[in-house]
Parts: structure tokens; C-alpha cells; sequence
């Protein structure tokens, strides 16, 4: 009988991620999903270290990056891509404060057209979308049948816009379908 010798490998692994925001913000996601983290002490980064379930340590490279280092095990790894996945969704996340502060500037104008749509969804959600649509463009008034499509108004040439523009959306929303063969 004849025995092979195996051998073990331990696997350090470190991946640096692109994180521009609060390195304390990082640490407090990640207090809200994980038990145990804990800071460090680091010469390096001066303090800025922390360790999440004493398997994976995340630390603060510069203002444009941290880097997150483990041993490599199913357990490391999984807790190291729980992370990964935070820092991806945190950097996509800041995008949207600076574009909810620019809102508040928009013109009135705008701030009625969504209040418009959010009638409309409303109005919407009570009644159904089964019904016409009343169009008015320039004191003239079309209305739309949107099940059939058909179109009413005095108005001939915004009758015609409207049909084509109603046919044109309905292909872009409703292409038509391959044929099974």
C-alpha cells in the first residue's frame, strides 16, 4: 500500500478597490452587516485599519483607494466579496447625493413636470391605463385610444403625429416576435 504526501498551501490574497468616500463611512456599513469589526493598529496607515471577523483586514491606501487582505479559505473569501460587493455599491451610491443636492436647485418648471408624471402614474394605478389619452398641443386636442390605437381630432396633421408617434412607440416597446421555427 502505497501513500502520497500531500502538502498545504496557505494563499494570502489582497485586492485594492477605487473607494473615494469617508474611510469611517466604510467602517459603520460594515458594523451594520458583519459582528465583529474591529480596528487595528498600522504604522503604515496610521490607524486606518480595521479587521472584519479577524479574517480579512481592510486598509486605507490614499484618498482614491483601500485594499482588503486575507487568507485565502471558503470563509475569507466569502467575506472578502460580502465587502467587495459594500465598497462597489457605497462608490455607486455617491453619485446620487450630488445628484439630489443639483435637484434642489432645478426651476420650478421642472419640479412640475415631475409632479406631472407622478399624477399621472398615480391617476394610473387607480383607474388603469386602459382608456384614452387626451393630447393637447397648441390649443388643439387629440384623443388616443390606447388599446386600439385610434386617434380623434379635429386637427388632421396632429392627428397623423400622434397616430405615427403612438406606432412608433408601440414597435419600440412591442418588437415584433420571432417566429418559432
Amino acid at each position: 500500500m502505497s501513500s502520497s504526501q500531500l502538502s498545504t498551501t496557505n494563499i494570502s490574497q489582497r485586492i485594492t478597490i477605487a473607494y473615494t468616500g469617508a474611510f469611517g463611512v466604510l467602517k459603520h456599513r460594515l458594523k451594520q452587516i458583519f459582528e465583529s469589526v474591529e480596528s487595528l493598529p498600522d504604522e503604515e496607515s496610521e490607524g486606518r485599519a480595521f479587521g472584519v471577523h479577524e479574517r480579512l483586514t481592510v486598509k486605507y491606501e490614499s484618498e482614491k483607494h483601500i485594499s482588503l487582505h486575507w487568507r485565502s479559505d471558503p470563509i475569507s473569501d466569502m467575506v472578502s466579496d460580502s465587502v467587495v460587493a459594500l465598497v462597489l455599491n457605497i462608490g455607486r451610491e455617491i453619485p446620487k447625493v450630488a445628484v439630489e443636492s443639483e435637484e434642489a436647485t432645478k426651476t420650478e418648471e421642472e419640479n412640475n413636470y415631475k409632479a406631472e408624471k407622478v399624477i399621472h402614474a398615480l391617476l394610473v394605478s387607480l383607474f388603469g391605463e386602459h382608456g384614452k389619452l387626451v393630447i393637447s398641443v397648441d390649443g388643439n386636442v387629440a384623443h388616443l385610444d390606447k388599446q386600439s390605437g385610434n386617434v380623434e381630432s379635429e386637427n388632421e396633421s396632429l392627428k397623423e403625429r400622434v397616430r405615427v408617434a403612438f406606432q412608433r412607440i408601440q414597435n419600440a416597446v412591442k418588437p415584433i416576435p420571432l417566429s418559432m421555427s
